[in-house]
C-alpha cells in the first residue's frame, strides 16, 4: 500500500480537487483507492455525499485524527493506494498525514501569498525527512493561467525551496468547480477534455515517484 497525502497550510488551494480528481484517474488506470478526508472541514466528504445515487468510483472515509500514521494501515487494508486530503495549517493533523505518507503533495496557485504560506510546510517535511529519508514531496501548480507572468514566475519562486515541482499542472478551469458541485470528476465529464489530461498526467507522475520509492 501506497500512501499519498496533499497537504498545505493555506486553506483554497485546491486540496480537495487534486485529492478527488487524482484518486479518480489512479482508479481509471485499475488501482484500488482509498481517499481519507483528514479535514476537520470534510469537504472531501461532502463531495462524497453530493454524489448521491453514481456511480462509487472509490470509498471516502473520514479521519480527522492526531493519530492518522498510527492507524492508516488498518484504514487502507487490501488498498493500493490511500489518498489523504489533509487539513490546512501545521497542525497534529497534518503532522500525522505526513508521517502517514509515501508522498506529499504540496498545492501551490499562482500567487505569492501561496509561496509564502508553503514555507512552513517545507520546512516540517524537511524536517521530517531527517527521520524519514525515503519520505518523498512535491509541489503541485493548481490553477494556472495560461500565458500570464505569474503563471511562469510561480516556478522561479518554488525553486527557491529546493523541492521538487511536478511538470504536470492543472490551469484555472471551470469544469472542476462544476464537475465538483454535481459530486463528479472531470473524467466523467469528458475523458478527453484539457482538465482531464492534466489529472492524467499529474497521476502519471505520481506513480512515478512512488515507484522511484520502491
Amino acid at each position: 500500500m501506497k500512501v499519498i497525502s496533499v497537504l498545505n497550510q493555506k486553506g483554497g488551494v485546491g486540496k480537495t480537487t487534486i485529492s478527488v480528481n487524482l484518486s479518480a484517474a489512479l482508479h481509471e488506470k485499475g488501482y484500488s483507492v482509498l481517499l481519507v478526508d483528514a479535514d476537520p472541514q470534510g469537504s472531501s466528504l461532502d463531495w462524497f455525499a453530493s454524489r448521491g445515487d453514481a456511480d462509487m468510483l472509490f470509498p471516502v472515509v473520514s479521519c480527522p485524527k492526531p493519530n492518522l500514521h498510527k492507524v492508516i494501515a488498518d484504514i487502507g487494508v487490501g488498498r493500493d493506494i490511500v489518498v489523504i486530503d489533509g487539513a490546512p495549517r501545521v497542525t497534529d493533523l497534518s503532522r500525522a498525514a505526513m508521517m502517514a505518507s509515501d508522498l506529499v503533495l504540496i498545492p501551490v496557485q499562482p500567487s505569492p501569498y501561496d509561496v509564502w504560506a508553503a514555507e512552513e510546510v517545507v520546512k516540517l517535511i524537511k524536517e521530517a525527512q531527517i527521520y524519514r529519508p525515503e519520505l518523498k514531496a512535491a509541489f503541485v501548480i493548481n490553477r494556472k493561467i495560461a500565458k500570464t507572468a505569474i503563471g511562469r514566475d510561480i516556478v522561479d519562486a518554488l525553486e527557491e525551496f529546493e523541492m521538487p515541482i511536478l511538470d504536470a499542472v492543472l490551469a484555472q478551469r471551470v469544469v472542476y468547480a462544476e464537475s465538483a458541485a454535481s459530486g463528479r470528476v472531470v473524467f466523467e465529464d469528458d475523458k478527453r477534455s484539457l482538465a482531464s489530461r492534466e489529472v492524467n498526467r499529474l497521476a502519471k507522475e505520481v506513480l512515478q515517484l512512488l515507484e522511484d520509492n520502491e
